[in-house]
């Protein structure tokens, strides 16, 4: 059982910025794809970025493809989210998950839920104005 362990969540003014980092438990897993998934108050959760095994390909949510900018270092088992800009609206817990198959990429099968095996528990990340 792979568990994942997110950090770097908090709160920041409006405009700023924060980096999240996921840790994989278990040094020689590699996951296929991974991402980051959003759940506001009251809302379900959705699909915030996605990162394939090599790290060359990515894909965002819409709203946020020009200011959060996902990476991953496969030496440390360990992928980040970089989020500028923030806003109100990026106020959310963030989760963490990791798919383990050996399908390659799709980026229809990154933004679902659904594909994904492990999850963490996720961190808290408000924004203020």
């Amino acid at each position: 059982q792979v568990q994942l362990e997110e950090t770097g969540g908090g709160l920041v003014q409006a405009g700023g910025s924060l980096r999240l980092t996921c840790a994989a438990s278990q040094p020689t897993f590699s996951a296929n794809t991974m991402a980051w998934f959003r759940q506001a108050p009251g809302k379900e959760r959705e699909f915030v970025a996605a990162i394939d095994r090599s790290g060359r390909n990515t894909h965002y949510k819409h709203a946020v493809w020009d200011r959060f900018t996902i990476s991953k270092d496969n030496a440390k088992n360990t992928v980040f989210l970089r989020m500028n800009s923030l806003t109100i609206e990026d106020t959310a817990v963030y989760y963490c998950c990791a798919e383990d198959s050996q399908s390659g990429w799709s980026i229809q099968r990154a933004s679902r839920a659904a594909a994904y095996d492990y999850w963490g528990q996720g961190t808290q990340v408000t924004v203020s104005s």
